[in-house]
């Protein structure tokens, strides 16, 4: 396929490819393990993306066990993400931490006082800037998966307060999505991609 934009990207093509036209969110998966070794390369790689003052607040669980991998999937609602979930060989719980601020003198010494900001803000105020920039970093954490050579497969439809309760009891984390990981079937899924909106019908120029 030709692409008449090409030329003004810097990326080669067959990554661009890689990352993005030729990826596919896979419904099944063979059976190979992901180690942590993998999972430590994409988030090196991936934890120089972008957050609001250098927040970070995404954290994770690699739901490796059956135990927990039972667990899981109590929550999950609609029964072929249950399916997928049990056949991935890794399942990530990506969360916010809430209290993303308590580490500002580490992330963002530039401004000394960045915790005090956030900590004299309203709860609701810290808790939508972390949610909102977790998911930012869950949009990083699947363009790394699929830098590995791997397929992400984002999982939202969840009872949250159960999964949070669950995984995250303290009540500091907050879940936004469950990614399972692993090498896809080839063919995966099993259907052409649905169709993109073209840039005239996102972009608008004020």
């Amino acid at each position: 396929m030709e692409h008449p934009d090409l030329a003004e990207l810097v990326l080669a093509e067959d990554a661009q490819d890689m990352l993005f036209r030729d990826a596919r969110t896979a419904t099944e998966f063979q059976d190979v393990p992901v180690s942590d070794a993998q999972v430590r390369a994409i988030y090196e790689l991936v934890k120089h993306g972008p957050t609001a003052m250098n927040q970070q607040p995404m954290r994770a669980v690699l739901v490796r066990s059956e135990p927990a991998r039972g667990r899981l999937l109590e929550h999950i609602v609609e029964n072929n993400n249950k399916a997928e979930t049990l056949a991935a060989p890794l399942s990530v719980v990506i969360a916010a931490d809430l209290d993303f601020h308590l580490r500002f003198s580490e992330t963002f010494p530039v401004l000394p006082n960045a915790e005090q900001v956030y900590a004299e803000a309203k709860s609701e105020v810290r808790t939508a800037s972390a949610v909102m920039n977790a998911h930012i970093q869950l949009a990083y954490f699947i363009i790394g998966v699929r830098a590995a050579g791997l397929a992400a497969a984002p999982v939202t439809r969840f009872d949250h307060q159960a999964l949070d309760a669950d995984f995250f009891p303290g009540g500091k984390l907050r879940a936004v999505a469950v990614v399972n990981v692993g090498v896809p079937v080839p063919g995966s899924p099993g259907y052409p991609r649905p169709p993109r909106l073209q840039y005239e019908d996102v972009f608008i120029t004020a």
